[in-house]
């Protein structure tokens, strides 16, 4: 599985909605009105994540949720973290 470096993943973040490359991986802060509408949105998350067989790293503290994409099995970013983010972005 071929993975990302930051600078190969410039063009591609260009076409995400404000990701950025961190760490071999890329995150996105997200913030909502309450913890209801965080949750809510933690768990449509969730449910695309078991549809791809893959699964975020997914932090939450009040409204707001942080999410990071890597394979690990890779150790890296891959074509399914981008699939993945691409996804999030649609239900954001």
């Amino acid at each position: 599985m071929d993975t990302y470096n930051e600078q190969k993943a410039q063009p591609i973040l260009k076409e995400l909605k404000d990701w950025t490359f961190n760490n071999n991986g890329i995150e996105k802060k997200f913030v909502f009105k309450n913890f209801s509408q965080g949750l809510g949105f933690i768990v449509q998350v969730g449910l695309l994540a078991e549809k791809q067989n893959h699964h975020p790293e997914l932090f939450n503290v009040y409204n707001k949720v942080d999410i990071r994409l890597s394979t690990h099995d890779a150790n890296g970013l891959t074509d399914k973290d981008i699939d993945l983010a691409k996804a999030i972005d649609q239900i954001s």
